[in-house]
Formats: structure tokens, sequence, C-alpha cells
């Protein structure tokens, strides 16, 4: 017959193998965090720098998001969201209305407002900023809405 110790280890033993396991399992959670969260923070990075789309392209993008939002019978339509973290103030100019909001705009969600300003708002286009969730209570994601 086998060892009686290595059949039933102690109690103690098993807390010591189970704490053990715990310790591992945090471990990876903790590395799995971290790797999210610099996915996170290079992605906000990204999102902050400046498109580099040619006009030319802009302009069909956005015909090509007006014309079929207006087949489909649609006054309105979400052009871009993005993390609060883009914005210089994280969404609180936003979030107040703030008059001069739109200087704390960086990156892609800057390029939108620029082109509209100069493309679209001549033609009667609107176009709003709004936080469109609230994780914690706390502004999140916003988006970009065009309507006509």
């Amino acid at each position: 017959m086998a060892n009686l110790d290595e059949l039933l280890p102690s109690a103690v033993e098993i807390r010591k193998q189970s704490a053990l396991k715990e310790a591992e399992k945090a471990d990876e959670h903790m590395r799995h965090m971290a790797a999210a969260d610099a996915e996170k923070q290079a992605l906000v990075e990204e999102l902050t720098k400046p498109w580099g789309i040619p006009e030319e392209e802009k302009i069909k993008r956005a015909s090509a998001i007006i014309q079929r939002a207006v087949r489909n019978g649609l006054h309105e339509v979400q052009v871009y969201r993005f993390p609060n973290a883009v914005l210089t103030d994280r969404g609180r100019a936003i979030n107040q209305m703030e008059e001069g909001w739109e200087k704390t705009l960086t990156g892609g969600p800057k390029d939108i407002y620029q082109f509209w300003k100069e493309h679209l708002q001549p033609r009667g286009y609107k176009i709003a900023y709004q936080i469109i969730d609230f994780p914690g209570g706390v502004p999140g994601d916003i988006g970009i809405t065009l309507s006509w």
C-alpha cells in the first residue's frame, strides 16, 4: 500500500497547494490586465494622432456614409465612437456643453470636426459630440453624430 501521507496529505499541506494555485491564477490575471492596459494606452496614443487621410478620400468616405444613411431613411448617423481619454479633459467640456469644447479634441475626432467645419457645415449639416455612456457614473465613450 502506498504511503498514507502521499494519499492523504495534511490539511495544512492542501491549503498551501491551494494558496499556490490561487497565487498563480492571480499572477496570470494581473499579467492579462497589464497587457490589456498597455494595449488600451497604445490605442489612445494612436487615436490622439491626426489620421493623415487625403482630403479627397475624406470626401468619398463622408459621401458613402451619408448616402447609405439616406438610403436607409435616416436623418442622422453616428460616424465615430471613441474613448474619452482621447480628449484633453476626458470629456468634461462636452458633458457640460461648454463653449469652446472643440478645443479639447485631438487626433481623429479633431480631424472629423475640422472636416465638418470646412466641408459639411457650409452645406447645412450639423454635428454633435456627446457622451454616450457613463460607466460608474463618469463620462465614458463619446459619439459623433452627423445630421441633416
